[in-house]
């Protein structure tokens, strides 16, 4: 799924794509859907650390920028607009939960599976792999408000604006949240 999403990542959905999307044309939604559904997953799934819940966000998600296309301003970039959308619906369904806040830490989550890369040797695969767990791990450990910030900095490779789009918060907040995570992911590692 990682290795589909980094192929799809230069992609881009073009601004047509986005006009038909708007006139309600069924199959530019498919093309959209298609283009994001790995990377808006893998973060949902970063954000909540339940599979089932993230598959119920990313539906939620979608059914959600069918009914507010109308309001997207084609001015500005997509990603940001849709990640953002998907943040606010997993907000609204980890306060529901209201076992854990955006500070709070959940612990005991496996970590998610990693593809590993074709033809490389079985000992550099199994240590690539157990280095992925060690730090899918950590990540876990953190809070949610850094988990988002290293998930949209390092895997969907947003810019550190675009974060601040996404999550609502200043780019000064931005930076601090991410020196944090860095901070305590070198923490939970050494």
């Amino acid at each position: 799924m990682i290795l589909a999403a980094f192929m799809n990542a230069d992609l881009p959905v073009g601004d047509t794509t986005i006009a038909s999307l708007k006139r309600g044309d069924s199959g530019a939604l498919e093309a959209v859907t298609s283009h994001y559904q790995h990377r808006l997953y893998r973060f949902l799934i970063r954000l909540t650390q339940d599979p089932a819940a993230a598959e119920d966000l990313f539906q939620q998600t979608w059914l959600r920028v069918i009914e507010k296309i109308g309001r997207y301003d084609a001015r500005h970039p997509f990603t940001p607009w849709l990640f953002a959308v998907a943040r606010n619906l997993a907000i609204d369904y980890l306060r529901k939960r209201r076992e854990s806040s955006l500070d709070a830490q959940d612990h005991g989550v496996s970590p998610i599976e990693r593809l590993t890369a074709g033809g490389a040797d079985p000992l550099e695969q199994l240590l690539e792999f157990e280095r992925g767990a060690m730090l899918a791990a950590a990540i876990a450990q953190l809070p949610l408000i850094h988990r988002e910030v290293l998930t949209l900095r390092f895997e969907e490779d947003m810019k550190l604006e675009q974060i601040s789009e996404v999550s609502g918060v200043p780019l000064s907040t931005v930076k601090s949240r991410l020196c944090r995570a860095m901070q305590g992911l070198r923490g939970r590692l050494q």
